[in-house]
């Protein structure tokens, strides 16, 4: 079956892959907007923009601290498909469940650290130090990426896509019932917990029905082995770790930045124009989730041509799909930002439209990163994302006291333009190369 995929047609593959996430995430987008509506009509601009900042600090600490182990079992579970070989197999998924487990409790002992040290300075008043740490712990302890990465592995797009509509549903119920009976942050925060918690057992109750919990708490399966099965891992962990925190955590950065510098007010406009201009982000990742199992496969098959193909077609569509969804938000993203959040919320546009370039061209360089990780150009990645973190940083300090906000959104421009520069000009080495594409290892370590 993953024979015929690589050698049929993948671009049909990533194709029925993204059509299952983007129902899901059709779903999310629609219901999103009636919550975040419901979350910015109850609290205001300076209450919404306090419950961003406290999420958003949330989000970042479990993106730094998170492996993003769907990408290990992705890139290194394939091999191991066959049915004489499932020891390999659930050595792998149990050493990325445990790893996902150890990242989480740290996740939780720095939370604890960071809130009873660094709370105010963010954002976080006393009355909601409790809330924002349940909500940070359940988000840290909501652990999904291990059942995602089989579910990827397995082409059970479909149970993936399912599972990923338990948050906006809960959200979405959790916010009528948190402006009826708590209309305040902390009722929200509540309900955004609930929707991480009840997400992940869904994950892992879809992963119940492929049959791989069993591999997963299989009995006498030690994990100390999987670096023999698998030589270059704890590289490829590391390095895909650290370029993927610096990635999401760059989504989370410019909120907090805004939040210090300028004030819980403008850090609710600049979030909830964020939030509109995530759509455009969310649409790019599916996009490299979609592609990054048929590039792993085309890549393990030595199919350089085929891979140019895919990366060229992929780049072709995402300028046409960027170029139309940012005339969608020029011509009505105010109307949508007044909609949702009131007339204060309109001084967003601006923002919303610096916002929404960047996301465009995260959009169209979709293809780059998972072509790098695919050829082991692990490094490559990492210095993209770095260099484009202290863009991030050196052009919100130079622009912020003069633009305040707007400096902010000027720098996450910057730093989409300076990641896809640098992404591109390693994936033109890649493709240039006389040398085939480095190929996955055998299991067995042998060249």
């Amino acid at each position: 079956m993953n024979a015929a995929m690589v050698q049929g047609g993948p671009m049909r593959a990533i194709a029925r892959n993204l059509g299952w996430m983007l129902a899901s995430r059709g779903v999310l987008a629609v219901l999103s907007l009636v919550y975040l509506a419901i979350v910015t009509r109850t609290l205001g601009v300076s209450g919404f923009g306090r419950f961003a900042l406290i999420t958003g600090a949330g989000q970042a600490l479990a993106t730094v601290v998170g492996f993003q182990t769907w990408q290990i079992i992705v890139r290194y579970g394939h091999q191991h498909l066959d049915p004489g070989d499932e020891t390999r197999l659930a050595r792998l998924f149990r050493a990325c469940g445990l790893l996902d487990l150890a990242s989480a409790a740290l996740g939780v002992v720095l939370a604890a650290v960071i809130i009873s040290t660094w709370g105010e300075a963010l954002g976080v008043r006393p009355v909601h130090a409790r809330a924002t740490m349940i909500f940070t712990v359940a988000q840290l302890l909501s652990i999904r990426s291990t059942p995602l990465g089989i579910l990827r592995l397995r082409d059970r797009f479909s149970f993936a896509a399912a599972a990923d509509s338990v948050t906006p549903v809960v959200r979405l119920v959790g916010a009528v019932a948190a402006a009826v009976f708590l209309p305040s942050v902390t009722g929200f925060l509540i309900a955004w917990g609930l929707a991480e918690v009840l997400t992940a057992a869904a994950y892992w109750a879809a992963l119940s029905r492929t049959g791989d919990l069993r591999l997963l708490f299989a009995r006498h399966v030690g994990v100390r082995a999987v670096v023999t099965d698998h030589p270059g891992i704890v590289r490829f962990s590391l390095a895909t770790n650290a370029s993927s925190s610096l990635g999401l955590s760059s989504k989370q950065i410019p909120l907090l930045l805004v939040g210090g510098t300028v004030g819980t007010a403008s850090a609710g406009a600049f979030r909830l124009a964020l939030q509109l201009a995530q759509a455009l982000t969310k649409v790019s990742q599916l996009l490299a989730r979609a592609a990054f199992p048929e590039i792993v496969r085309a890549v393990a098959a030595g199919g350089l041509a085929r891979v140019r193909q895919m990366i060229l077609r992929s780049f072709l569509m995402a300028t046409v799909v960027a170029a139309f969804a940012f005339l969608i938000v020029v011509l009505f993203g105010h109307p949508v930002l007044t909609l949702m959040g009131g007339e204060g919320f309109g001084r967003a546009y601006p923002i919303l439209l610096w916002l929404a370039a960047a996301g465009c061209v995260d959009l169209v360089t979709v293809g780059f990163e998972p072509l790098l990780l695919a050829a082991n150009r692990i490094g490559a990645t990492f210095v993209a994302r770095l260099a484009g973190i202290a863009a991030l940083f050196g052009v919100s300090f130079w622009l912020s006291p003069a633009f305040e906000v707007i400096g902010v959104s000027i720098a996450v421009l910057v730093n989409a333009l300076v990641v896809a520069a640098l992404l591109w000009l390693a994936t033109w080495a890649v493709l240039r190369a006389d040398a085939p594409v480095a190929a996955i290892p055998p299991a067995d370590g042998s060249t």
